[in-house]
């Protein structure tokens, strides 16, 4: 059967989005939102969490698949950009293995502390942390990660502060520990969970790393408010396929995300979560953006000798 005719009957078949996290996470929230819509709109789409690794895990399952289109990785800043730039043997080459379909989203990660911590703004947290060496951790869902970046970046903004970095599996685990009062901190996407434990008083949400508030949270200030402008991050998800997947089955996926994402309801699943929806993205943008990350973070990573192993 050519190439040609596999893309015409495309999809026969349930298609699978691994989530490189575990379950419970931030990219349940983005990701299955998508898959529900998928199922009206190409056929039936489950998830599979795929953990461990800050999501190489996962994502290096994805790269292994067959290019078929029936196998998707819900991929974001840290595993397509960051991974492998602190990689001394990556698992993966995202240029080599991938070819971008469609950025769902644009995120933020947000500061958050357990409300034991008495501080109430990043240079208070700053000023506890250079008084209390070693004795103040942060979690985030794995080394290498842009929320080890941002970690590490805060550390050197409070003076080389001896802030232990714990990594996780996921941020579900170190959400629940940091609600547990086991962590003082997690450097985390932001998410409704993370919304709704701040609300509850569960935790402290000190800062976001967005230029601007975020619309469903507007009392919580930037980093740039928050008087440390260098630690603006902007983060992403987005679809990512092997490299080998041909280009008409590429295009039916992102557009078929296209007609998802112009649902209202679909929308405001979104930002209520504290997230932007990408309502015009293309494996074309989506594929320069990943590339131009790179040749940005590549000098930043080195500078601060972010590595892996």
């Amino acid at each position: 059967m050519s190439r040609t005719t596999r893309a015409d009957n495309y999809p026969s078949r349930p298609i699978r989005l691994v989530i490189p996290y575990t379950a419970g996470a931030a990219g349940d929230q983005i990701g299955r939102p998508w898959a529900d819509k998928m199922t009206s709109l190409l056929g039936p789409t489950f998830v599979e969490n795929i953990g461990g690794a800050g999501g190489a895990v996962g994502t290096a399952a994805i790269a292994q698949s067959p290019p078929d289109g029936y196998s998707l990785l819900l991929g974001n800043g840290s595993t397509q950009v960051m991974i492998p730039l602190a990689s001394t043997h990556p698992a993966y080459d995202p240029i080599r293995d991938f070819r971008a379909v469609y950025r769902l989203i644009t995120s933020t990660l947000a500061f958050a502390v357990s409300t034991s911590l008495p501080v109430n703004d990043l240079k208070e947290l700053a000023a506890h942390a250079a008084a209390n060496p070693g004795k103040l951790s942060y979690g985030t869902p794995g080394i290498g990660t842009g929320n080890h970046l941002v970690g590490e970046m805060f550390r050197q903004r409070s003076g080389g502060a001896d802030i232990v970095h714990v990594p996780y599996r996921g941020m579900g685990p170190a959400t629940n520990d940091l609600v547990g009062e086991q962590i003082a901190l997690v450097i985390a996407v932001m998410s409704s969970q993370l919304l709704q434990l701040n609300q509850a008083g569960k935790l402290r949400i000190l800062a976001v790393t967005s230029e601007r508030r975020l619309s469903g949270a507007r009392d919580i200030p930037t980093v740039t408010e928050a008087g440390m402008p260098d630690l603006t991050y902007a983060g992403w998800f987005g679809l990512f396929a092997p490299r080998a997947t041909t280009d008409a089955i590429v295009e039916r996926i992102a557009q078929a995300t296209r007609t998802a994402m112009a649902d209202p309801a679909l929308q405001e699943t979104y930002r209520a979560q504290g997230i932007e929806p990408d309502l015009d993205s293309s494996p074309d943008k989506f594929q320069r953006l990943v590339e131009e990350e790179m040749k940005r973070l590549t000098p930043i990573v080195r500078s601060i000798g972010l590595k892996r192993d």
